[in-house]
């Protein structure tokens, strides 16, 4: 290999890394916290609705009955 081969070679591994760059490692954990947070969030409406459905029911049918009168 040449001196230039060698230059070029690690001149395009450089650009390689500072495309990747490092701000893809520091945001791998967000993606989990994401998720975990929306399936959470999930959960309590789900678990709110099966508890309080005739009372949304009934407070939604209120609201739009005096909203057209």
């Amino acid at each position: 290999m040449t001196t230039l081969h060698r230059s070029v070679v690690r001149a395009q591994l450089a650009a390689a890394r500072a495309i990747r760059g490092g701000s893809r490692r520091n945001e791998r954990g967000d993606v989990p916290g994401w998720v975990l947070i929306t399936l959470m969030t999930a959960g309590l409406v789900a678990a709110l609705w099966a508890v309080a459905e005739d009372q949304l029911k009934a407070l939604f049918t209120d609201a739009l009955n005096s909203a057209r009168r």
